[in-house]
């Protein structure tokens, strides 16, 4: 083994280390994707230190950059926030990996990443703005209405809404609102996709079918 390895191997995982686990995790609180990203990282890593070490052309090692950079899991949405840390724990395995003869270079990287998702994801910085995708079971014909509507089912004054469908025959409609939070980040209402909640309305509309049928 190239002992240039070692040193950069003992870097990755301090950085990705302190990435997911005392930034991302202790914020957000969603131990499912903090080993996504440990594990991605790691990946990368293994990855392109064997193909440095078969002296494989660089341009092998972004084309693996990206044909992983548009992989997206059906099975669960994420927030863009989330695909932003998805990308720098990707970039640190790619970085600790490439840099390994120059490890001044691969500290100074990898602080500068850290240091970017420390502070841009930072409490103070984001405030107490959210978004939420909200599935009402009433259609309101004016925006007055709608917003106050919406300020009473959050209990936060609303910034924007916008409507994303209505259903005039069940009487429904999927709304994306900006509000904003007195509450932190990990203790406020999670997310409801909007794919979900098309579903969710798709699925009340035949249960409603169904019982009319029935009588």
């Amino acid at each position: 083994m190239n002992v240039t390895v070692l040193p950069a191997l003992a870097a990755d995982v301090i950085a990705i280390a302190v990435l997911a686990c005392l930034i991302y995790y202790r914020r957000h609180r969603r131990a499912d994707l903090m080993f996504a990203y440990i594990a991605l990282n790691t990946g990368i890593f293994t990855v392109c230190t064997l193909l440095m070490s078969q002296r494989v052309e660089l341009a092998i090692g972004f084309g693996l950059f990206g044909v992983l950079s548009i992989i997206r899991l059906r099975s669960d949405e994420i927030s863009q926030r989330e695909v932003g840390y998805y990308f720098v724990a990707l970039a640190l395995g790619l970085v600790n990996a490439l840099a390994q003869g120059s490890f001044g270079v691969l500290i100074g990287l990898d602080l500068l990443l850290l240091a970017t998702m420390y502070v841009a994801d930072h409490p103070a910085l984001t405030g107490r703005s959210r978004r939420r995708v909200v599935v009402l079971d009433v259609v309101h014909h004016d925006d007055a209405g709608l917003r106050a509507d919406l300020e009473r089912r959050l209990r936060a004054p609303v910034t924007k809404v916008v409507v994303n469908e209505v259903d005039y025959v069940r009487d429904a409609m999927v709304v994306d609102v900006r509000f904003l939070a007195d509450r932190r980040p990990e203790d406020a209402w999670p997310a409801v996709p909007a794919r979900l909640a098309t579903r969710l309305s798709r699925a009340n509309g035949a249960g409603s079918a169904a019982a009319g049928e029935r009588r």
